[in-house]
């Protein structure tokens, strides 16, 4: 009997860190209270009461955004950066160069992927944002795990990852 679908080999996962993601939420939430609570309170006039109330509720809307996306986590495999909910990051053969450098333009805690093509446009607070060719992977997740998928990313632009087939 032959297997004609082979599971999707899952290289590796990054996931939020629970400390920062809740650290990220708050602060989003915070600074939402403060804002209301200077609209509400302390406006010196009618213009400025509008701009604290909507800067508060887009607050308020940007803690339940974090709050969701960094409930996600980031999967590699070897054709594919993608999210787990499905949307993929960058395919692994359009990847041209991966940066984790102390003067690259990254994420937290996290690494910047180069692409050869450009791809699709998005942000998910904490985790993700890709613009143009740039993918930048990082925010409140962990340093170990993203260090690590870093290095196999880099690996598999380059050829470099063996693979070991059931074949």
């Amino acid at each position: 009997m032959m297997k004609t679908d082979k599971p999707e080999e899952i290289l590796s996962v990054l996931s939020a860190s629970m400390g920062r993601r809740w650290m990220g939420i708050l602060t989003f939430f915070a600074l939402a209270v403060v804002l209301l609570w200077l609209g509400v309170a302390n406006a010196p006039s009618f213009g400025w009461r509008i701009a604290f109330i909507a800067f508060g509720a887009l607050s308020l809307w940007g803690a339940d955004v974090m709050r969701r996306s960094t409930d996600d986590q980031i999967v590699l495999t070897r054709e594919v950066l993608r999210t787990k909910s499905g949307r993929i990051l960058a395919r692994v053969d359009n990847v041209e160069k991966v940066e984790r450098g102390a003067f690259a333009f990254k994420p937290s805690q996290g690494f910047l992927v180069r692409l050869k093509t450009p791809g699709q446009a998005g942000w998910a607070p904490g985790m993700w944002w890709s613009r143009g060719t740039f993918v930048g992977i990082g925010g409140v997740v962990s340093g170990g795990q993203a260090k690590a998928m870093a290095e196999i990313l880099t690996a598999l632009s380059l050829n470099m990852l063996p693979s070991y087939d059931d074949d």
